[in-house]
C-alpha cells in the first residue's frame, strides 16, 4: 500500500469515527428530550453514564489523529484536515457533556406543570440537535456553503432561548413556589444554546480544513 493510499484509509477510518461520535451525541440530545417530556428519570440517567462511552471515543480519534500526523506527516491540506478533527472531537465531547449535564437537570426539575409551560424547549432542542447533525456532515463532506448555512442557524437557537427566558418570567409571575425549577430550566436551555455554539465552531474549522482561514487569520 502506497503513502498516499494508506493516508486516504487513515483518513476514512478517522471520518468513520467521527461520524459515529456525532451519531451518539445526537442521540444524546434527542433522547434527553424524550427524558425531559416524559419524566424519564431512568432514561435520563442513562444519559449520564452514556457520556462515558462519548469520552472513550474522543479519546480513540485524539490517538488516531496523533498517528496519522507522526505515521504520514502530512502537510498543507492534508494537515489541515487532520488538525481540525483534532479540535472537532473536543467539540462534540462538549455536546456530549452538556447532553449530560442537561440529564442530570432533568433528575432535579420535578413537577409536569412546570415541564409544559416552557413550551419552547423542545423546540430549542430539535433546532440545536438538527445544527449537530448537519455540522458534522458538513465536516465529513468538507462542505463549505452547508457549513456557513449552518452558521447562521445559530440566530433561530438564539431567539428560542430569549423565548424560553421569557416563559420561565410568566412562569415566575404566576408563582414564586417554582423558582428552583425555574431556575434548572432556564440552565437546560443555556446548554442548548451552547450546543448550538459547539455546532457553530464544527461549521469554523471546517471552513479552516478547506481554506486554511479561521476567524479571519489565514494559516497553514
Amino acid at each position: 500500500m502506497t503513502t498516499r493510499v494508506n493516508y486516504e484509509h487513515e483518513l476514512s477510518l478517522l471520518n468513520h469515527d467521527i461520524k459515529e461520535m456525532g451519531r451518539m451525541v445526537e442521540t444524546s440530545i434527542e433522547q434527553c428530550f424524550v427524558a425531559f417530556e416524559d419524566q424519564d428519570f431512568e432514561k435520563a440517567e442513562d444519559i449520564i453514564k452514556g457520556d462515558r462511552t462519548i469520552n472513550d471515543l474522543e479519546r480513540s480519534i485524539e490517538a488516531r489523529c496523533l498517528s496519522i500526523i507522526l505515521r504520514q506527516q502530512p502537510v498543507a491540506g492534508d494537515l489541515r484536515v487532520v488538525s481540525s478533527a483534532l479540535k472537532v472531537v473536543t467539540d462534540l465531547e462538549r455536546i456530549g457533556d452538556h447532553a449530560s449535564d442537561i440529564a442530570e437537570l432533568i433528575l432535579r426539575i420535578k413537577g409536569e406543570h412546570v415541564y409544559h409551560v416552557v413550551r419552547h424547549i423542545p423546540s430549542m432542542a430539535t433546532a440545536a440537535r438538527e445544527m449537530v447533525r448537519s455540522s458534522i456532515e458538513a465536516f465529513i463532506n468538507q462542505d463549505l456553503e452547508t457549513a456557513k448555512q449552518i452558521e447562521k442557524q445559530d440566530d433561530v437557537v438564539d431567539e428560542l432561548f430569549d423565548k424560553v427566558k421569557n416563559d420561565v418570567v410568566d412562569l415566575l409571575k404566576q408563582s414564586s413556589e417554582h423558582i428552583d425549577q425555574c431556575i434548572d430550566l432556564l440552565m437546560v436551555a443555556k446548554y442548548l444554546e451552547r450546543i448550538g455554539d459547539h455546532a457553530v465552531n464544527v461549521c469554523e474549522w471546517t471552513e479552516f480544513s478547506k481554506t486554511g482561514a479561521l476567524k479571519n487569520v489565514r494559516i497553514l
